[in-house]
C-alpha cells in the first residue's frame, strides 16, 4: 500500500513539473534571440517538442534576420526558407580557394602558360588590404588560370538558388610593372549542371601602357536575375606583358573573390 502511495505521489509530482515548465512562445523566443544560432539548432530543439517548434518556427528566423541587419536583396522574392536564408548570410565567405598565392598554385588551373610561364612573387606596391603580401604574376605570353566552384559542395542547395536567386558578387585585384606594359583579362561564368553557360561576365581587356604608375585596381561585377539552373561558377583571369621582355613583367593578380550574397549589403 505504501508503494503505491509513493507511486501516485511521484506520478502527480511529474505532471506538476511538466506543467511548471511550460514556457510561453514569447519569452521562449526571445531567449532563443539571445544564444548563439548554432546552439539553437544543435541543441535547443532537442529539449522537447515545443522548444522544436519554436526553433524551426518563420517568426523566429524573421525577426533573427531583423537584428542582424540581413534582409532580402529583391523585396518581392521573400525567402521560402528563412531559416536557412539566415544561415545562408551568415557563411558568405569567398568561394575561390588560394586567392592571395599563399600556396604558390594550389587550387588553381593553369589554362595557357606561355612565355617564361606563371610565377608568385612578393607584392611590388602595397596592396590596399594589408594581409596580402604576394601575387601571382604572368609572362611575355598568354598566362591564365582558373577555378571551377560547385556550389552545392559548398553549401548552396540548388532549390535555393533556383528560388531565391542571391546576388553573386566577383572581385579581382590587378596591377601592372611600372617599367613595362601589359594587359590583364577576367572571364567569369555562370554554369549549368552540364556546365554551360547561363551568364558570362566578360569585360573588355585592360591595357597598361609603359611607365605607369603600377598601383592595384579593382575589377568588379554582380549577377542578378540570372534565372534558375545555376550549379556552377567557372572564374578565368590572367593576361602578359606587352613587350615581350623574357621573366616576369606582364600583369600581377591577386586577391581575386567570388562571394555569395543572399541579402541587399552587397
Amino acid at each position: 500500500m505504501k508503494r503505491k502511495a509513493m507511486g501516485a505521489t511521484s506520478s502527480c509530482h511529474d505532471r506538476r513539473l511538466s506543467s511548471t515548465f511550460i514556457i510561453p512562445v514569447e519569452i521562449l523566443e526571445e531567449i532563443f534571440l539571445n544564444l548563439p544560432p548554432d546552439q539553437v539548432v544543435c541543441t535547443c530543439q532537442l529539449v522537447c517538442r515545443q522548444w522544436k517548434e519554436v526553433t524551426n518556427s518563420e517568426s523566429l528566423w524573421v525577426e533573427r534576420c531583423r537584428r542582424e541587419g540581413y534582409r532580402p536583396r529583391n523585396a518581392s522574392r521573400k525567402p521560402k526558407d528563412w531559416k536557412l536564408f539566415y544561415f545562408m548570410c551568415k557563411k558568405r565567405r569567398n568561394l575561390l580557394k588560394n586567392p592571395i598565392a599563399e600556396h604558390q598554385f594550389d587550387n588553381w588551373k593553369i589554362v595557357e602558360n606561355g612565355g617564361d610561364k606563371w610565377a608568385v612573387e612578393d607584392v611590388m606596391v602595397p596592396h590596399p588590404d594589408e594581409r596580402v603580401k604576394k601575387n601571382f604574376v604572368t609572362s611575355y605570353f598568354s598566362c591564365m588560370k582558373s577555378q571551377l566552384i560547385h556550389l552545392e559542395k559548398e553549401g548552396y542547395n540548388p532549390s535555393f538558388m533556383d528560388d531565391f536567386q542571391p546576388a553573386i558578387k566577383i572581385s579581382d585585384w590587378y596591377a601592372p610593372r611600372w617599367d613595362c606594359g601589359s594587359q590583364y583579362e577576367i572571364c567569369v561564368e555562370l554554369l549549368n549542371i552540364e556546365k554551360k553557360p547561363i551568364q558570362t561576365f566578360s569585360p573588355e581587356t585592360v591595357h597598361f601602357e609603359q611607365w605607369n604608375d603600377q598601383q592595384w585596381n579593382q575589377m568588379t561585377h554582380v549577377f542578378q536575375n540570372y534565372g534558375p539552373g545555376v550549379r556552377y561558377i567557372k572564374f578565368t583571369h590572367g593576361g602578359k606583358d606587352t613587350k615581350f621582355w623574357a621573366g616576369w613583367y606582364g600583369i600581377r593578380v591577386t586577391n581575386s573573390c567570388v562571394e555569395i550574397c543572399p541579402s541587399e549589403d552587397i
